[in-house]
């Protein structure tokens, strides 16, 4: 029988999300899988719990939110054997779930999950800190990690945007002098926002890029030098209906390394939805190659650039 360790956040997403997690040993033990059931207990738990799992272990699931993944595959990357690791959201926004093509029924995505595929997925990094799909420096931006528990667990993804109508009223446009170099580019200028991403949705918004794939050695880039809120109100209104890389005040690249200066030390980024902490003013993005992951084929076409390795079906 092979061997499964589930890492989970018993306090990731609302009470309705998490139903099912009891389940998870039998419906693993009817697949094959001999069932650990593994919850963190404090920030940052996951990483410890992966990096000291046992070589032998077939199957990592990190049942929780991106953060949750996030963890896990850092964990990953500090271990000399990678382990092979895959998701099951029970988060409140679950951005990467939902690019997978997860449901919001626990049975349904064990399904997809088990009978999904092994492939191998680029990590970003920053200053060697992965992320799984997004780094992220502005105003508002750390809604994702800084809206209160009890707003996620009543409202779900609702409590983020009540959240982030509070600080959009209250606080100013933030802006930074900086330098950055991609693809051979060098630039220097204000801007008010960086997003690092290799993801097709971002936020609760889906398809912000239609070219974007998950194993081609690339990430993306997007500088924003909006000025005031009625700037961002004017972007954030025109990414609904089109992608952000076409808009006026945003520069985009497709790259698998970017580099970037601050005048001033700025403040926490956010890497999937948790704030990274620094006292740098230097940030060099790069890729790591060594993680494969097991997703469900659901996307799989439009998300991976080699899918002949495609052995299963749902």
């Amino acid at each position: 029988m092979k061997k499964c360790t589930v890492v989970y956040n018993p306090e990731s997403g609302r009470d309705v999300d998490k139903k099912g997690i009891s389940d998870l040993p039998n419906i693993l033990n009817d697949n094959g899988y001999e069932c650990i059931m593994c919850p963190t207990k404090c920030a940052k738990d996951a990483i410890r719990i992966v990096r000291e799992l046992p070589d032998d272990i077939d199957l990592v699931i990190c049942a929780g939110g991106d953060g949750t993944l996030n963890e896990g595959i850092a964990g990953n990357l500090d271990r000399k054997k990678k382990l092979l690791i895959s998701q099951l959201p029970v988060g409140t926004v679950n951005d990467v779930g939902s690019m997978y093509g997860y449901t919001k029924k626990m049975s349904d995505n064990i399904k997809m999950l088990l009978n999904g595929i092994e492939k191998n997925v680029d990590i970003c990094l920053i200053n060697n800190t992965p992320f799984v799909y997004v780094a992220c420096i502005g105003s508002y931006v750390d809604v994702s990690y800084n809206t209160p528990r009890d707003l996620k667990r009543k409202y779900g993804r609702v409590g983020y945007l009540f959240n982030a109508l509070h600080e959009f009223t209250s606080e100013s446009v933030k802006q930074f002098n900086l330098a950055y170099e991609v693809n051979g580019i060098k630039k220097s200028g204000t801007y008010s926002f960086i997003f690092v991403t290799n993801t097709s949705r971002m936020g609760g918004f889906d398809h912000l890029y239609s070219d974007v794939k998950l194993d081609d050695n690339m990430f993306e880039v997007v500088l924003c030098s909006a000025k005031n809120k009625v700037d961002i109100l004017r972007i954030g209104s025109k990414v609904l209906v089109s992608e952000i890389k076409n808009m006026p005040g945003v520069e985009y690249y497709q790259t698998d390394n970017f580099k970037v200066k601050f005048e001033d030390v700025p403040p926490s980024w956010v890497i999937d939805g948790e704030e990274y902490k620094h006292d740098q003013k230097e940030f060099d993005f790069s890729i790591n190659k060594d993680m494969h992951m097991l997703v469900p084929t659901k996307n799989i076409d439009e998300l991976f650039s080699n899918v002949d390795s495609l052995n299963k079906e749902e």
